[in-house]
């Protein structure tokens, strides 16, 4: 499925809402893409699960803001995919570290790097 058409079916489902969240936030491993960060090298080409970039192109035409939180081990490997997937520019915060805090820190960064209310987010 190209990311074209992706992008279109997720803008018409995207239409049919009065009220959207003002920034969505995605994790990355088994969410963005199909595999676990740390049992890969940063020397491989990642890929992305089929549909998530036609999602996030309706996503930024819609205006809606997206950022990473990730509690990734290998935050290294991790950034590196982003780079070599040319995602970075899509996002407006990358909160990607390893923690114990189920992502309580990383939610928290992005609010106060975007000063976007914690209501009006969506994460996936």
């Amino acid at each position: 499925m190209g990311d074209e058409k992706v992008k279109n079916d997720a803008l018409q489902i995207i239409g049919m809402f009065q009220l959207l969240p003002r920034l969505v936030v995605f994790d990355l491993d088994y969410t963005l893409w199909p595999f676990y960060c740390e049992c890969r090298s940063k020397r491989e080409m990642p890929s992305l699960y089929p549909q998530a970039k036609g999602i996030l192109y309706a996503l930024k035409e819609k205006g809606i803001d997206m950022a990473i939180a990730s509690r990734s081990p290998t935050s290294d490997i991790a950034k590196t995919f982003i780079d070599k997937l040319s995602l970075k520019p899509m996002f407006v915060a990358q909160e990607i570290f390893s923690s114990w805090t189920h992502k309580t820190d990383h939610f928290q960064r992005i609010h106060t790097r975007t000063g976007i209310p914690f209501k009006l987010h969506a994460f996936f």
